[in-house]
C-alpha cells in the first residue's frame, strides 16, 4: 500500500484526535499527518490515498483552512487518487446540517477524478439533513463527539477496514 496522507488542521484538536485514531490502526510509516493550513498544491498531490478532514461550521460550511485551499483543490486532476473523508459534527445543534463538510468534500475530490471511498451508514444518528447524505449512507466517517464520543473508537475501527481494501 503506497503511503498516506491525512490532512487536517492541527489547530481542531478534535479532528487531531480522530486522525490520531485513524493513524493507529495502519502500519507505522505508512500515515503521514499533514497541516492542511500549511499545505500547498505539491504536497496535497505527492499522495495517491487521502483522508481528508472536515468538522462541519456554522451553517454548513467546511472549516476556514478549507476555504483558502479549496481555489487551489479546485484547479487540481485528482485521477487515479483515493479519497476518503472523515468529519466532526454536532448532531444535537445542528440537525439540519449535520457534516455537511463531508459532503463537500466528497462532491468536489469526485469532480475532480478522485474515487471516493468509505461511505458508512446513518443509522445511530438523528437529525433532520445532510449533505453529506447519498442514499442511506453518509459519503465517509460521521462523527459526533459532543453527543456521541463513546462511539468514536468503533466507528473508527470499522471504517478503516472498509478504507484499507479500496486504498493501494
Amino acid at each position: 500500500m503506497k503511503k498516506i496522507g491525512i490532512f487536517y488542521s492541527y489547530n481542531t484538536k478534535r479532528s487531531a484526535a480522530v486522525a490520531g485514531k485513524i493513524a493507529t490502526h495502519f502500519d507505522e510509516g505508512l500515515v503521514e499527518t499533514v497541516n492542511l493550513e500549511d499545505v500547498d498544491e505539491e504536497t496535497f498531490l505527492k499522495y495517491d490515498n487521502m483522508i481528508l478532514s472536515s468538522p462541519t461550521w456554522w451553517d454548513g460550511e467546511l472549516a476556514n483552512y478549507w476555504d483558502e485551499f479549496m481555489p487551489a483543490l479546485e484547479d487540481m486532476d485528482l485521477k487515479g487518487k483515493v479519497v476518503a473523508v472523515f468529519g466532526l459534527g454536532d448532531q444535537v445543534k445542528y440537525p439540519e446540517n449535520f457534516l455537511d463538510a463531508i459532503g463537500i468534500l466528497a462532491e468536489e475530490t469526485e469532480k475532480l477524478g478522485a474515487k471516493v471511498v468509505g461511505d458508512t451508514p446513518i443509522e445511530g444518528f438523528t437529525f433532520e439533513k445532510s449533505a453529506a447524505v447519498r442514499g442511506n449512507m453518509f459519503r465517509g466517517l460521521a462523527i459526533d463527539e459532543d453527543n456521541q464520543a463513546d462511539q468514536t473508537d468503533e466507528r473508527v475501527a470499522k471504517w478503516v477496514k472498509i478504507i484499507k481494501k479500496e486504498f493501494k
